[in-house]
């Protein structure tokens, strides 16, 4: 069964936990690690074989475009993970347009190629935010992998559909990450934190349930930064330094024993078969 490696393609402290330490208009001063942190995982996949999607920031496609040529050259798939990094749900259906078609632009400019997927930060496409598939298909993109149909604290779409399916009003196709169920309860195994944080076999459990007893292919996430135990500790609540700092140690490690067991692909090819329905 063919899944999906899919990397977010931003820095440590563009996510949402460090938004507290790092306003936008300090990004520029900060000291980089996504371009070291992006190279290794192309590394990593050349070695076994394994084709991604990279859902590059807009920010990080303007001033690292080398590393958007150097997926497209590797035969990644490149995709669109918004500008700014900010959650759809605190937009405007004009502000979040903006957003999305300035980081279209960034990345198709640096990469030369079209750009046709999209994923929203933090998995922030939730109730309140139907507007936006249909912006996201005006604007030329095909398919979006913005939710994760799971219990959060931030970006809670536990209602979601766990399979890929089309958003009735714009047709745009929607595949969520990787959940499995165990006792009327549903779980995420596609990867991010609960891959860094939980040990490896959480993860194995959970994408053979999808495999082996769903008969379909797993959406898997991660971040660059999530391989970088020697990123910066910024000054944020507990919380947030739990979710971002826990066995940043162990990722890497972890990730290349899972692209053993698994076959991974770009999303293009991992779910091609829904292109065609």
């Amino acid at each position: 069964m063919l899944n999906a490696m899919t990397i977010d393609v931003e820095d440590y402290f563009h996510t949402e936990a460090m938004s507290e330490a790092v306003h936008r208009d300090q990004w520029t001063t900060m000291p980089s690690h996504v371009q070291r942190n992006t190279e290794r995982l192309y590394e990593l996949f050349a070695e076994h074989n394994v084709t991604a999607t990279m859902f590059f920031l807009g920010w990080v496609a303007e001033r690292f475009p080398s590393l958007v040529s150097q997926a497209v050259k590797l035969g990644h798939e490149v995709a669109c993970h918004s500008y700014w990094h900010r959650a759809v749900f605190r937009l405007t259906p004009e502000e979040f347009r903006e957003d999305t078609k300035r980081a279209k632009d960034a990345i198709e400019s640096a990469a030369n190629v079209p750009v046709s997927g999209y994923r929203a930060p933090s998995f922030s496409l939730i109730h309140g935010t139907e507007w936006a598939p249909g912006i996201l298909s005006e604007l030329g993109f095909t398919y979006d992998s913005s939710i994760n149909p799971i219990a959060h604290d931030f970006y809670s779409n536990a209602d979601k559909p766990r399979i890929p399916h089309r958003h009735s009003e714009s047709g745009l196709l929607e595949i969520p990450i990787a959940t499995a169920r165990l006792g009327g309860r549903t779980f995420c195994v596609g990867g991010g934190a609960y891959f860094r944080i939980f040990p490896l076999r959480y993860s194995t459990w959970g994408l053979s349930c999808v495999n082996e007893q769903e008969k379909r292919a797993a959406m898997f996430y991660l971040h660059p930064w999530e391989i970088d135990a020697d990123q910066p500790r910024l000054n944020v609540k507990l919380k947030s330094k739990m979710r971002q700092y826990t066995r940043l140690d162990s990722t890497y490690g972890k990730l290349e024993k899972l692209i053993q067991r698994y076959k991974f692909g770009a999303t293009k090819d991992a779910f091609a078969e829904h292109w065609k329905s």
